[in-house]
Protein backbone atom coordinates (compact mmCIF):
# COMPACT_ATOMS: atom_id res chain seq x y z
CA UNK A 1 0.00 0.00 0.00
CA UNK A 2 1.33 3.42 -0.93
CA UNK A 3 1.47 6.13 1.75
CA UNK A 4 -1.02 8.94 1.14
CA UNK A 5 0.36 12.42 0.52
CA UNK A 6 0.31 14.52 3.68
CA UNK A 7 -2.03 17.05 2.05
CA UNK A 8 -4.70 14.32 1.81
CA UNK A 9 -4.22 13.50 5.50
CA UNK A 10 -4.78 17.16 6.39
CA UNK A 11 -7.88 17.35 4.20
CA UNK A 12 -9.31 14.11 5.63
CA UNK A 13 -8.65 14.74 9.31
CA UNK A 14 -8.33 18.51 9.64
CA UNK A 15 -11.88 19.01 10.91
CA UNK A 16 -11.50 16.30 13.57
CA UNK A 17 -8.21 17.79 14.75
CA UNK A 18 -9.79 21.25 14.97
CA UNK A 19 -12.68 19.87 17.08
CA UNK A 20 -10.19 18.26 19.47
CA UNK A 21 -8.22 21.50 19.73
CA UNK A 22 -11.39 23.51 20.40
CA UNK A 23 -12.44 21.05 23.09
CA UNK A 24 -9.09 21.32 24.86
CA UNK A 25 -8.22 25.05 24.58
CA UNK A 26 -11.37 26.75 23.33
CA UNK A 27 -12.09 28.54 20.09
CA UNK A 28 -9.63 31.40 20.63
CA UNK A 29 -6.49 29.22 20.60
CA UNK A 30 -7.76 26.25 18.60
CA UNK A 31 -6.28 27.41 15.29
CA UNK A 32 -2.83 27.79 16.85
CA UNK A 33 -3.08 24.29 18.31
CA UNK A 34 -4.31 22.96 14.95
CA UNK A 35 -1.29 24.46 13.18
CA UNK A 36 1.11 23.11 15.81
CA UNK A 37 -0.50 19.68 15.46
CA UNK A 38 0.05 19.47 11.73
CA UNK A 39 3.58 20.87 11.96
CA UNK A 40 4.45 18.12 14.43
CA UNK A 41 2.63 15.52 12.36
CA UNK A 42 4.40 16.60 9.17
CA UNK A 43 7.79 16.02 10.82
CA UNK A 44 6.81 12.56 12.07
CA UNK A 45 4.68 11.43 9.11
CA UNK A 46 7.46 9.81 7.06
CA UNK A 47 8.23 7.40 9.94
CA UNK A 48 4.57 6.50 10.56
CA UNK A 49 3.91 2.80 9.87
CA UNK A 50 1.63 2.15 6.89
CA UNK A 51 -0.90 0.26 9.03
CA UNK A 52 -1.16 3.02 11.67
CA UNK A 53 -4.51 4.57 12.56
CA UNK A 54 -3.77 8.04 11.24
CA UNK A 55 -6.80 9.67 12.83
CA UNK A 56 -5.98 8.33 16.32
CA UNK A 57 -2.36 9.37 15.83
CA UNK A 58 -3.41 12.90 14.87
CA UNK A 59 -5.88 13.17 17.76
CA UNK A 60 -3.10 12.22 20.19
CA UNK A 61 -0.80 14.86 18.72
CA UNK A 62 -3.64 17.43 18.72
CA UNK A 63 -4.38 16.81 22.37
CA UNK A 64 -0.73 17.28 23.34
CA UNK A 65 -0.19 20.38 21.18
CA UNK A 66 -3.43 21.94 22.49
CA UNK A 67 -2.23 21.42 26.05
CA UNK A 68 1.07 23.08 25.10
CA UNK A 69 -0.77 26.06 23.58
CA UNK A 70 -2.96 26.34 26.69
CA UNK A 71 0.08 26.29 28.97
CA UNK A 72 1.82 28.93 26.87
CA UNK A 73 -1.29 31.12 27.03
CA UNK A 74 -1.44 30.84 30.81
CA UNK A 75 2.19 32.01 31.05
CA UNK A 76 1.76 35.11 28.89
CA UNK A 77 1.90 38.46 30.64
CA UNK A 78 -1.37 40.33 30.98
CA UNK A 79 -1.03 44.00 30.07
CA UNK A 80 -2.36 46.57 32.52
CA UNK A 81 -3.34 50.18 32.01
CA UNK A 82 -1.35 51.45 34.99
CA UNK A 83 1.55 50.22 37.05
CA UNK A 84 1.10 50.60 40.82
CA UNK A 85 3.41 53.14 42.46
CA UNK A 86 3.33 51.58 45.89
CA UNK A 87 5.38 48.64 47.08
CA UNK A 88 3.43 45.37 46.86
CA UNK A 89 4.02 43.46 50.10
CA UNK A 90 2.83 40.24 48.45
CA UNK A 91 5.97 40.30 46.31
CA UNK A 92 8.22 40.59 49.36
CA UNK A 93 7.84 37.66 51.76
CA UNK A 94 10.14 39.30 54.31
CA UNK A 95 7.70 42.21 54.64
CA UNK A 96 4.78 39.89 55.42
CA UNK A 97 6.49 37.53 57.83
CA UNK A 98 10.15 38.25 58.58
CA UNK A 99 10.43 35.26 60.95
CA UNK A 100 9.29 32.82 58.27
CA UNK A 101 11.69 34.40 55.79
CA UNK A 102 14.54 34.06 58.27
CA UNK A 103 13.68 30.38 58.87
CA UNK A 104 13.54 29.78 55.12
CA UNK A 105 16.95 31.42 54.68
CA UNK A 106 18.45 28.99 57.23
CA UNK A 107 17.55 25.98 55.09
CA UNK A 108 20.24 24.36 52.94
CA UNK A 109 20.09 25.67 49.38
CA UNK A 110 18.54 22.59 47.74
CA UNK A 111 15.87 22.32 50.44
CA UNK A 112 15.07 26.03 50.15
CA UNK A 113 14.77 25.79 46.38
CA UNK A 114 12.70 22.60 46.49
CA UNK A 115 10.29 24.16 49.01
CA UNK A 116 10.00 27.35 46.97
CA UNK A 117 9.59 25.63 43.61
CA UNK A 118 7.02 23.13 44.85
CA UNK A 119 5.05 24.90 47.56
CA UNK A 120 5.23 28.45 46.25
CA UNK A 121 5.56 28.08 42.47
CA UNK A 122 3.57 24.82 42.28
CA UNK A 123 6.05 22.93 40.11
CA UNK A 124 5.92 19.12 40.03
CA UNK A 125 8.90 17.25 41.43
CA UNK A 126 9.95 16.01 37.97
CA UNK A 127 10.52 19.61 36.86
CA UNK A 128 12.19 20.54 40.15
CA UNK A 129 14.58 17.62 39.68
CA UNK A 130 15.67 19.02 36.32
CA UNK A 131 16.25 22.48 37.80
CA UNK A 132 18.16 21.15 40.81
CA UNK A 133 20.06 18.52 38.83
CA UNK A 134 18.83 15.53 40.79
CA UNK A 135 16.09 12.89 40.65
CA UNK A 136 12.37 13.50 41.33
CA UNK A 137 12.70 11.41 44.49
CA UNK A 138 15.61 13.55 45.69
CA UNK A 139 13.61 16.72 44.95
CA UNK A 140 10.63 15.33 46.88
CA UNK A 141 12.90 14.41 49.79
CA UNK A 142 14.54 17.87 49.81
CA UNK A 143 11.12 19.56 49.90
CA UNK A 144 9.90 17.26 52.67
CA UNK A 145 13.06 17.81 54.71
CA UNK A 146 12.78 21.56 54.14
CA UNK A 147 9.16 21.66 55.34
CA UNK A 148 10.09 19.54 58.36
CA UNK A 149 12.93 21.93 59.22
CA UNK A 150 10.65 24.94 58.75
CA UNK A 151 8.09 23.44 61.10
CA UNK A 152 10.82 22.90 63.68
CA UNK A 153 12.62 26.25 63.36
CA UNK A 154 9.69 28.48 62.51
CA UNK A 155 7.43 27.08 65.22
CA UNK A 156 10.23 27.46 67.80
CA UNK A 157 10.82 31.06 66.68
CA UNK A 158 7.10 31.81 66.98
CA UNK A 159 6.89 30.30 70.47
CA UNK A 160 9.76 32.38 71.82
Amino acid sequence: MKVRPFEEVVASHGATVLRVCRAVVGASDAEDAWSETFLSALRAYPALPEDANVEAWLVTIAHRRALDVGRARSRRAVPTATVPDRHDERADPAARDPDLWAALQRLPLKQRHAVAYHHIAGLPFAEIAIILGNSPDAARRAAADGIKALRTHYCKDEAS
